[in-house]
């Protein structure tokens, strides 16, 4: 795991790392490569579609760690925890791909994509289209982007980058103002993330906070501290669509039958 420098916010000093990771990885693998990977690549699956079931609609997240609570799962098997989270009910997966910070791989993400059916994000804090071109090449569904750690300019860019390659990509928000320019810059999938980037501190109430601002075209989904049925229940009942989980399943000693506990009307 990667450890802090002491100045800056956590946001600020994952995506310095990042920047210098994407900078050496671009020298190595030049975008003319990935647009020839993008069309090897496995047909896509429809995200979107696969939020708009009319259910309780899980984004089930594989992420091995996180800065807040360290190494989540240990041994970390993508395969078997996909197969089973996709067994037990999950609309769609997410997968971290982000590795210093939360050691992902976009490994993970293929070995998990291509044993199951259900379409899958890449989690990352992508900030180039070049990554937008490496998540397609290696048969992403759809890609994370954080308006926290975007320009205008740059998120209308990198949205529309990813609907050319036929990825609607999940617009990550925190606050009102990010929520505004979410909406302005015609995103269409809404994550409201109840834990705050800057300092990792989660809130559901967040997400209630924020619902109204959310299009009734827009899909939302709500991210983060999401423990029981009860609280997809509310949040369902208050207008989202979606409800992206990670830590909760990963820390449990079986990720399916928590998956399943919280698709089932009581909680266990």
């Amino acid at each position: 795991m990667h450890s802090f420098p002491q100045t800056g916010t956590v946001l600020d000093r994952i995506l310095e790392a990042r920047r210098a990771e994407v900078e050496h990885r671009k020298k190595v693998l030049p975008e003319t490569a990935l647009k020839y990977g993008v069309k090897a690549a496995t047909p896509l699956r429809d995200f979107r579609a696969a939020l708009s079931r009319g259910a309780c609609n899980v984004i089930a997240e594989l992420k091995p760690a996180s800065p807040s609570r360290g190494v989540l799962r240990d041994p970390f098997d993508p395969i078997a925890l996909a197969k089973d989270l996709e067994s037990s009910g999950a609309a769609a997966l997410s997968v971290l791909t982000e590795p210093e910070f939360f050691g992902g791989s976009l490994k993970n993400l293929r070995d998990a994509r291509k044993n199951i059916r259900l379409p899958v994000l890449r989690k990352d804090f992508i900030f180039d289209p070049w990554q937008v071109w490496e998540s397609r090449a290696n048969d992403a569904d759809s890609f994370l982007l954080i308006v926290a750690a975007l320009e205008d300019a740059l998120l209308s860019d990198l949205m529309a980058l990813g609907r050319e390659l036929g990825m609607e990509p999940l617009v990550e928000v925190h606050t009102p103002a990010e929520l505004d320019r979410a909406v302005a810059a015609n995103a269409q999938i809404i994550g409201v993330n109840n834990r705050d980037l800057k300092t990792l501190a989660v809130d559901v109430q967040t997400s209630f906070d924020l619902i109204a601002r959310v299009p009734d075209d827009c899909l939302a989904v709500s991210e983060s501290g999401l423990r029981t049925h009860s609280d997809l229940e509310k949040l369902r009942a208050a207008g989202f669509d979606a409800f992206l989980i990670g830590e909760q399943l990963m820390v449990a000693s079986d990720p399916s039958s928590a998956l399943a506990a919280l698709l089932r009307q009581e909680d266990k």
